[in-house]
């Protein structure tokens, strides 16, 4: 958001230099991306969180800098005809979307070029001139934050508006001369017959101003933000009007925006202003704020000793209502205030972030683990000590990543089940929270990437999120464990890569954390998961229970990352895992008798795995068969397209004594003709 240091003393007087002014926005909290000149003027460069729409303008930010400075803030209140309109002139049939909307008609305006002083406002902040009227509302939105529209009242059939869902199949053209197909949970604005705008988003072609527009009605309205960021999203159309409708922006300043700019018509266009409609069906309540112990919260929470009086000024200038002793209203403008925390930054960051001192806080369970933290730190080290590394990732998402990953069971939804959305956003385009630690796991791996870093082992512990029904309405939390692998294996001291990783290493580290659990390692069975490749997809069970998938990435979604390479990645309910019982730990002597080996290569179906072989072996119960353990696998030239050669290693040994050749022959004899009634395999 571009800020004009000349165009905010319309609003403050200001007596910082630029420089100190700018370090002052960023003491109360206001991020600055830059500051730049602009002739005589200074362009202050503001990145707002998407909770702070009120900032997205001149007077926005004008408050801030008078709470800051103990300035007095000038809010325009123009003064012109308020000659009631028609009933007929708006109708709002779905109230949910839109909550407010007043229309007002200027006739016999004169469009032209706007005068110099206009122009080189807009051009300050980064907006092209195009007429008088749109650079009136362009100038009235970046004052006041206000987004309006102005529409050719003569194009307009039945010279009214009606507010609506849109109908199934209904097109526009917007201003930008693209047809764009509305969905039926988007809000259109509409003459009598048809959609002239995208509600909040943007005008139509076939309303707009243009050279012989004489009659103008004036569109300054509220929307319901949830809606327009949804409409914002499903056209692929941001506009600088979505992006603070869906922030957020003041209901109670529609009227005082209208008429700003129905003065400025008058004034620059000639225009005569004339019937004004203003549908306000269910005026929006103010939040209510308990805070019976600011004063004392303020300290607890900042260190900072601040009188309630002090306190009560500070949140008064920043429009703040005290009503009653301890009991607040928040202003219209700010959607993000409704707890007592709340104030108490509010307070904080206008007496200055730089002032907080340093100080341990106070904790009667200081150096206490949880019950689970400590087999999660062993889990942690175990997987550290095969070569992973562990990753942080946000636990916001963009919206689109909904339907790619399917979520683990044991979180209770089905693929159609919405993600959990946040109210006010914090990073622009995450405006979900996960259900699955993949989304931001893959986006490491692909960092990683581009930054020519191909060999890759990271783990990543972190709570993901559901919806829930429950009486308290808040989302279900798990946490979860994922893996991720990918390139070739490294070896300490050595410059060149080695084998290539692949679902065998992945099946390794989770066998290793199970073990570092102290639980039974996983059972593995092949399974069709939406974002693994079938063939290399496993479930994950324990106690009979599926607690998690793993497997190689689907082709599809590796190419939507734009890997160029196979990454295989896991993910299981470590929440359920740690509330299991850990198996006490079990020591048995050495092996005093050596082991007989004995391979064995067989040619058997594609669909026999290796789990099978190997429990049909030891369902067999022969005391002295140890071990059954996989060697390779082959598939190709010299065999069927049905059929595949596994190779595996049988171990015999006794404790009490040297098995001979010939006992271990006739064991292993034994055992292949019964796997032989079992499993239809050709020795090779």
């Amino acid at each position: 958001m571009n800020i004009s240091y000349e165009w905010l003393k319309d609003f403050v007087d200001v007596d910082l230099p630029a420089e100190e002014l700018a370090e002052k926005l960023t003491l109360i909290g206001l991020e600055l991306e830059g500051l730049h000149g602009n002739g005589e003027d200074w362009i202050f460069d503001i990145e707002t969180t998407s909770n702070r729409g009120d900032c997205l303008s001149h007077l926005g930010v004008a408050r801030e800098v008078a709470a800051a400075t103990g300035k007095v803030l000038k809010t325009p209140e123009p003064e012109v005809p308020m000659t009631a309109a028609a009933e007929r002139l708006v109708t709002i049939e779905d109230t949910d979307l839109c909550l407010r909307f007043t229309a007002r008609i200027i006739r016999n305006v004169k469009i032209g070029p706007s005068p110099d002083w206009l122009v080189k406002r807009l051009e300050a902040v980064g907006e092209r001139s195009i007429s008088n009227i749109a650079d009136i509302t362009n100038f009235v939105m970046h004052s006041l934050g206000q987004p309006m529209h102005a529409f050719d009242l003569d194009k307009l059939e039945g010279g009214r508006i009606v507010v609506r869902r849109a109908r199934k199949g209904e097109k526009i053209v917007t201003l930008d001369e693209v047809e764009r197909e509305l969905g039926e949970s988007m809000l259109a604005i509409c003459d009598a017959e048809k959609p002239v705008a995208v509600g909040g988003v943007m005008g139509g072609e076939n309303s707009g101003i243009g050279d012989e527009t004489v009659n103008v009605l004036l569109e300054v309205a509220y929307f319901d933000p949830y809606s327009i960021r949804a409409t914002s999203r499903d056209l692929g159309l941001s506009t600088e009007a979505s992006y603070r409708f869906e922030r957020g922006v003041d209901i109670e300043n529609v009227i005082r925006a209208s008429n700003y700019a129905a003065e400025m018509i008058a004034e620059l266009a000639g225009g005569e202003i004339g019937e004004f409609a203003d549908v306000y069906p269910s005026a929006l309540e103010r939040v209510q704020i308990e805070a019976p112990a600011l004063g004392s919260e303020i300290e607890r929470l900042s260190g900072l000793q601040t009188k309630v009086d002090e306190a009560d000024g500070i949140l008064a200038s920043l429009g703040i209502e005290k009503v009653s002793e301890g009991l607040y209203l928040s202003p219209t403008w700010r959607h993000d205030l409704g707890i007592e925390e709340d104030l108490v930054e509010e307070v904080v960051r206008i007496k200055g972030y730089d002032i907080i001192g340093e100080e341990v806080p106070a904790g009667g369970s200081s150096g206490e683990y949880q019950p689970s933290e400590e087999r999660k730190r062993r889990l942690r080290y175990s997987l550290a000590s095969i070569g992973f590394d562990e990753a942080i990732s946000y636990s916001f998402i963009d919206a689109g990543q909904q339907g790619v990953f399917e979520p683990l069971p044991s979180l209770g939804i089905s693929e159609d089940d919405p993600f959990v959305e946040i109210r006010d956003p914090i990073i622009e385009g995450a405006s979900m929270m996960r259900p699955s630690l993949l989304p931001g796991l893959l986006a490491s791996v692909r960092t990683n990437f581009n930054h020519r870093n191909r060999d890759l082992q990271l783990f990543e512990i972190g709570k993901v999120f559901a919806s829930d029904d429950n009486e308290d309405g808040l989302p279900l939390e798990k946490e979860l464990l994922a893996l991720a692998l990918t390139g070739s294996e490294r070896v300490a001291g050595k410059a060149t890569a080695g084998r290539k990783l692949d679902f065998f290493d992945l099946k390794g580290a989770l066998e290793s954390a199970f073990d570092a659990l102290r639980i039974p390692l996983p059972e593995l069975t092949a399974c069709k998961i939406r974002h693994l490749q079938g063939g290399q997809t496993a479930e994950i069970a324990h106690g009979g229970r599926v607690v998690g998938y793993m497997g190689r990435l689907d082709p599809s979604i590796e190419e939507g990352y734009k890997f160029r390479q196979p990454v295989y990645v896991a993910e299981v309910d470590l929440e359920f895992l740690v509330s299991e019982s850990e198996s006490p730990p079990a020591y048995e002597r050495l092996p005093v008798y050596p082991s007989v080996f004995r391979d064995v290569t067989m040619t058997i179906g594609r669909g026999v795995t290796f789990d099978e072989v190997r429990n049909a072996i030891y369902a067999q119960g022969f005391e002295f068969c140890r071990k059954v353990s996989f060697v390779d696998v082959f598939e190709g030239k010299g065999l069927p397209d049905d059929k595949r050669a596994l190779t595996v290693r049988l171990e015999y040994r006794s404790d009490e004594r040297t098995l001979t050749e010939e006992e271990v022959d006739a064991i292993h004899a034994e055992i292949l003709s019964n796997l032989a009634s079992k499993i239809d395999f050709e020795q090779r």
